[in-house]
């Protein structure tokens, strides 16, 4: 599907660099590159040196130009890039010069959305290209290589095959009653339909655990006041960006920043200390310590060692026992002499100078992080993919029921809903897909 339009964007980021890229893709793309740049003819995937001129014939840059042909591009259409000089001002007279011979501005995700409706993509491979852009770490972007490579696509298209043999001879079954099938079909359906679901509830469990590792993991500083969290943040960052006092509840605010550890961003919420609140101000600040451990990835619980555990200690354990973070204990205050009965924490924990030595607990964070992003499995890397695989596993377990007691129809309408929710990943599902199982396979109509 060629459009008649031709669409015109700058492909690089704003702002000054050494080479800004203006893409053109449509019908006319091909015309519209061989006028600005005056050459007779391009040839396709070879950069050509070029001076690019505007429409009153003055010349705007020497640049490279390169032609991709149809269906052979990014887009399957016609695609040319101009490899300007970086800077707004050349990259902006270039885009202005192919609106006048016939483009128009490209909407918002435009190319890809053509690459998707020319099939050169799918909507999972074009979340992964969006995704890429915005990664937090290394390791996020080898997983999103991945998908944008296909492994989510074959992962689907392994589902949507094994559903479509189940909903293929169960429409047989019911429709041509008379036709010899195997007699172990509904044998081999149970079996299939069981690995299936095992394989949906693996993928969505590793999903959840790595979210972090798409949108950048979270890290909550929690305790009571002016027990060492704004030292800590300060010491992770090293730079102070909190206030550090001995007056307690200074922070009454949750402070948001972004470090590196290891291969990974990460978002580091330095909390207001967790206590019975004096005013509506420190209240609000407190509600939003606890948010903020509900929103967390990885939560840090600092105890001040240099003071007997008491209520406001309590409160920490009992909100790190009712959570279902990854949690990391701390002892602050190492320097002084330690009071806290640590029989009372009931948690392993780390001793730190917060305003010292953090290795040990960067190399825990480090841990920690690698654990939640190692092993091979299929990772959904957005909320509708998500979704997605919920609905097909609540159509699967609500599948059991009528394949146990004979009712075909039902079973086949839940096996249908499936096919929809696990095709919505990659590529809507067309029903005709279906009817090439049934009659390919069964030779009907005999």
């Amino acid at each position: 599907m060629i459009n008649e339009d031709t669409i015109v964007a700058i492909a690089t980021a704003n702002g000054i660099g050494s080479i800004s890229i203006v893409r053109l893709s449509g019908s006319d793309a091909l015309n519209i590159a061989k006028i600005i740049s005056k050459q007779s003819t391009l040839k396709p995937r070879y950069a050509k040196l070029s001076k690019l001129y505007d429409k009153s014939n003055e010349l705007i840059d020497e640049a490279l130009v390169l032609y991709f042909q149809n269906p052979f591009s990014f887009t399957g259409e016609d695609v040319v890039e101009f490899q300007c000089h970086g800077g707004v001002a050349i990259s902006n007279i270039v885009l202005e010069t192919c609106i006048k011979y016939g483009a128009r501005i490209a909407n918002p995700g435009e190319f890809s959305k053509r690459a998707y409706l020319n099939n050169k993509i799918d909507l999972s491979q074009a979340q992964a290209i969006s995704k890429m852009i915005e990664a937090k770490s290394e390791d996020a972007v080898k997983l999103l290589a991945r998908q944008l490579k296909g492994e989510l696509t074959e992962f689907v298209d392994t589902i949507r095959k094994d559903l479509l043999f189940m909903l293929a001879y169960t429409e047989v079954n019911i429709d041509y009653a008379e036709e010899d099938l195997p007699k172990d079909i509904f044998e081999q359906i149970k079996e299939k339909l069981d690995a299936t679901q095992i394989k949906l509830d693996n993928t969505l469990e590793a999903s959840r655990r790595r979210e972090g590792l798409i949108e950048g993991f979270k890290v909550a500083i929690v305790g009571k006041p002016n027990v060492g969290k704004s030292s800590l943040l300060n010491k992770l960052l090293n730079f102070n960006r909190a206030i550090v006092s001995d007056i307690a509840g200074t922070t009454r605010d949750t402070i948001e920043e972004s470090v590196r550890i290891g291969t990974h961003i990460i978002k580091i919420v330095d909390t207001a200390g967790i206590r019975e609140a004096k005013d509506e101000i420190e209240k609000i600040g407190i509600e939003k310590s606890k948010e903020a451990i509900e929103q967390s990835d990885i939560v840090i619980a600092l105890l001040d060692g240099s003071r007997e555990f008491d209520d406001e200690d309590q409160k920490i354990v009992d909100i790190l026992d009712t959570t279902d973070k990854e949690t990391i204990v701390i002892l602050t205050k190492a320097d002084l002499k330690q009071k806290l009965d640590t029989k009372l924490i009931h948690l392993s924990y780390l001793t730190l100078n917060t305003k010292e030595n953090i290795k040990p607990l960067i190399t825990r964070l480090e841990e920690i992080l690698n654990q939640n992003t190692s092993g091979d499995d299929i990772t959904l890397i957005s909320k509708q993919q998500i979704i997605e695989v919920e609905n097909t596993l609540s159509n699967i377990h609500q599948s059991y029921i009528p394949l146990k007691t004979g009712e075909l129809e039902f079973f086949a309408h839940h096996i249908n809903e499936a096919i929809e929710s696990i095709s919505n990943i990659t590529r809507p599902y067309e029903h005709s897909q279906m009817l090439d199982v049934m009659f390919g396979e069964f030779c009907l109509g005999k």
